[in-house]
């Protein structure tokens, strides 16, 4: 042993720890919690919702403060769900060993991980984790598993020279490796911060939602101003109105025309239908770790997957036996491999179909090795050996010989994607060779067990216009007959060491080839980016921690509960049981909340519109506002806010077609003119005829709540026993309201004299006229769209 195998001494170590060169890793929190108070709370919509009701405070009208319920549970529900996918996000770790061995001083000793620094020499055996990476100076049958950095299943040897890398973990053999990179610089901890980078999945509904609050923004203050100055003006002017008080009526009808104007039930409404149906698939045990996920994937058109923990189990299962030759008790020699404590997964896989072991005891065997590929026992018959075809009969053999025959169908095999082995017999030998007469006797082949949802789940999808995509470290061969196993047209695997680095040249790549092998974590990412740049939805699946990068790249990530915390922490949602197809009732789910949503913000946005147009034309007309904020709250909670929470939550199946904004407002701002303009002309003609204010407001309050009413019937469409009962319900609500007297006095709903009467009926008859027409016309974008959406 040189000098530099017994490891650092404690000056050296000590060196280290001054300079900072140890594997301490502090972990940076995905997003602090202020920011997360900042962005919900500091936002200039509840800055403008907190003035308005601490204004009315102020003046003594909190009857008409009811809105800021509504801004508060905007924030709190906002909140929550960022701060969940904060501590998930911050639970994320890939280095789970407490401790480490090395040798310093020439003496072997444990210390934490956070303790091993630069230049330290680990003592590697199985079962360890590797704490950081380092590069290998001395192996003994090493083998290392990297399944979960790399996605390759299989055992990887090492070789003095090789890397090896944090996180993985020691399966066999024994060895020494030098630690070259520590803390965040170490291949674990430098992937665990590339996941933690936070971000919220996109959603069409949020995004879209997100616009219109930025238009109204844009316009609410110079809007604010004018109404503010035209009711000023109505009452008198700035100068009188101050002195008389009636300042307090203007600044109240200011702020239910701006307020009116702010669909705030509608981010609401949007909120709790992602929370209702992640409770739902809580029950179908699906994890939804961000609440626009159950948005997201019913928009998805390419869903990426793993093999290994998706469409297989990841365990090695006998698949068959091809004999050879006649030759007696090989199958007693394969029950005698299946049935040794030490057998590794392959030999134990053998166990259920030979079952009867050979009793007389081995006299010499041979442990398999991941050098060598192969392993021997011998009996009384001679010498059994087990293993790779080319490494047990290596070199060349004619074709027309027995080990040339061998040869040609075990290359079949595995083209079929069959991992294969060949059992042979020989002279014992004495030593750690293959028998020079040893003969083949029989190829037994191993496949990896497939999820018994798998073709069901796929096959969904096919029939859902979803594209699929498999990408695995493993053999693509290989892969690609796991995918035809499971029902996919997959002719052949492409290996990801031929993928082309030119990001347009990779996207055909991806539209001609179903499955990848050889994948590596960074090429996932890679292709799951390029699919998104060619205008995909793309999800991707997965459960080791090689997945987290591409799954947080995706708009959607779903993992396995039986996956890494890595990737568990950075997925949009979590497959408790390990299901895959729990997936069509996600799917099923989303359309829910979109197509409902969608029906919702017709409501919303028609409020929106008409509020706008209100207080644009009551500013420049100088008219009175024609309604209490306390007014306006009853009328949006009976034919908006109720409805909406229950329209929300009714069973849709309508399959998702993109525009979701456009169709939205295709009926809402024409409503909405109509509704304003009919209220306009109604207060025009009654403000002439001499009628009092507060019996104007009252029956502008009952011809917008009968106007809401019939767009609530019109969107509520097709008629069920549940929409029908909801319209109903709403209808008798504003009756009682104008019918019991404690609410009619709240309200200040005065009776209406038989000309206001008659206005209200003709405004509502002619505005519910002009609303059918709008959406018989905004059926047919629909229509368009819905069409558009299948050709894509």
């Amino acid at each position: 042993m040189d000098a530099g195998d017994r490891g650092l001494t404690a000056q050296d170590v000590q060196q280290r720890v001054a300079a900072g060169q140890t594997n301490a890793y502090r972990e940076h929190t995905s997003r602090s919690a202020w920011s997360i108070i900042r962005a919900n709370v500091l936002t200039l919509f509840n800055a403008l919702v907190l003035s308005c009701f601490t204004l009315l405070l102020v003046i003594g009208r909190w009857q008409d403060a009811l809105f800021g319920l509504s801004a508060l549970a905007n924030t709190v529900i906002g909140s929550v769900q960022e701060f969940r996918a904060k501590a998930a996000l911050d639970r994320l770790a890939l280095l789970s060993a407490p401790t480490a061995r090395v040798r310093r001083d020439d003496a072997e000793t444990t210390v934490a991980v956070d303790d091993v620094v630069l230049g330290d020499l680990l003592v590697l055996r199985a079962g360890d984790q590797i704490p950081a990476d380092a590069e290998v100076s001395e192996a003994h049958d090493l083998q290392v598993d990297e399944s979960l950095l790399t996605g390759e299943s299989e055992p990887v040897d090492k070789a003095a020279g090789d890397r090896a890398l944090s996180g993985s973990v020691i399966v066999e053999g024994a060895g020494l490796a030098r630690v070259d990179r520590v803390g965040a610089d170490s291949f674990a901890n430098s992937l665990t911060d590339e996941a933690k980078r936070f971000s919220l999945v996109a959603s069409e509904l949020r995004s879209s939602i997100d616009r219109v609050l930025t238009w109204v923004t844009w316009i609410i203050f110079p809007v604010a101003l004018l109404v503010l100055n035209s009711q000023m003006v109505a009452r008198g002017g700035w100068a009188q109105a101050w002195q008389s008080g009636a300042w307090r009526e203007a600044a109240t009808s200011a702020i239910a025309a701006i307020i009116a104007m702010i669909p705030l039930g509608l981010v609401l409404m949007t909120s709790i239908a992602f929370a209702v149906g992640a409770v739902r698939l809580a029950g179908q045990q699906v994890l939804v770790q961000e609440l626009a996920a159950v948005e997201g994937l019913a928009r998805v058109d390419v869903i990426c997957l793993d093999k290994t923990g998706t469409l297989t189990q990841g365990d090695v299962v006998f698949d068959a036996s091809h004999p050879l030759a006649e030759v007696p008790g090989w199958k007693a020699v394969l029950g005698w491999y299946a049935a040794q404590p030490e057998a590794n997964a392959t030999a134990r896989s053998l166990a259920g179909s030979f079952t009867e072991p050979r009793e007389e005891a081995a006299s010499d065997q041979v442990p398999f090795s991941s050098a060598r590929k192969w392993s021997a026992v011998t009996f009384a018959d001679g010498m059994w050996v087990m293993g790779a075809p080319e490494m047990v009969f290596a070199g060349a053999a004619p074709p027309d010989s027995d080990v040339g025959r061998m040869a040609a169908q075990a290359a079949e095999l595995a083209a079929r994607g069959r991992r294969t082995l060949v059992l042979a017999r020989g002279t014992r030998t004495g030593d750690e060779t293959v028998p020079a007469d040893a003969v083949p006797v029989a190829l037994l082949t191993f496949r990896e067990r497939i999820r018994p949802d798998a073709a069901q789940t796929l096959s969904y999808f096919a029939a859902q216009d979803v594209a699929v995509r498999i990408l695995s470290g493993d053999n693509p061969q290989t892969v690609a007959a796991i995918a035809r196993d499971v029902g996919l047209d997959a002719p052949h695997g492409f290996d990801a060491r031929q993928l082309p680095d030119d990001d347009d040249e990779l996207a055909r790549v991806l539209e001609q080839n179903v499955v990848f092998g050889r994948v590596t974590p960074d090429q996932k990412r890679r292709m799951v980016v390029a699919l998104k740049a060619a205008g995909h939805t793309v999800a991707m699946t997965g459960d080791g921690v090689n997945d987290a990068l591409a799954i947080k790249e995706a708009d959607i990530g779903v993992a396995m509960n039986s996956g890494s915390a890595a990737t568990k922490a950075v997925a949009r949602l979590v497959l408790l049981d390990g299901k895959f197809s729990h997936l069509p009732a996600v799917v099923a789910e989303g359309r829910q909340v979109i197509a409902n949503i969608e029906r919702v913000s017709m409501l919303f946005l028609t409020k929106t519109a008409y509020a706008t147009v209100l207080a644009i034309t009551f500013g420049v007309l100088f008219l009175p506002f024609p309604f209490l904020p306390r007014q306006l709250s009853l009328t949006d909670g009976l034919t908006i806010g109720i409805p909406a929470f229950f329209l929300a939550l009714i069973p849709n199946a309508r399959r998702y077609i993109p525009g979701f904004l456009r169709r939205s407002l295709s009926f809402a701002v024409p409503a909405g003119i109509v509704v304003a303009a009919g209220i306009a002309v109604y207060t025009r003609v009654l403000a002439a005829r001499g009628i009092p204010e507060i019996e104007v407001r009252a029956g502008a309050t009952l011809v917008l709540g009968m106007l809401g009413l019939w767009i609530l019937a019109v969107l509520a469409r097709p008629l069920t026993l549940v929409t029908v009962g909801i319209v109903a319900a709403m209808i008798g609500g504003l009756a009682l309201m104008y019918l019991v007297p404690i609410s009619r006095d709240f309200f200040e709903l005065v009776a209406l004299s038989p000309t206001t009467m008659t206005a209200v009926a003709v405004t509502a008859g002619a505005g519910a006229a002009l609303i059918a027409v709008v959406r018989l016309v905004q059926g047919r974008v629909i229509a368009r769209d819905a069409g558009v959406g299948r050709r894509g």
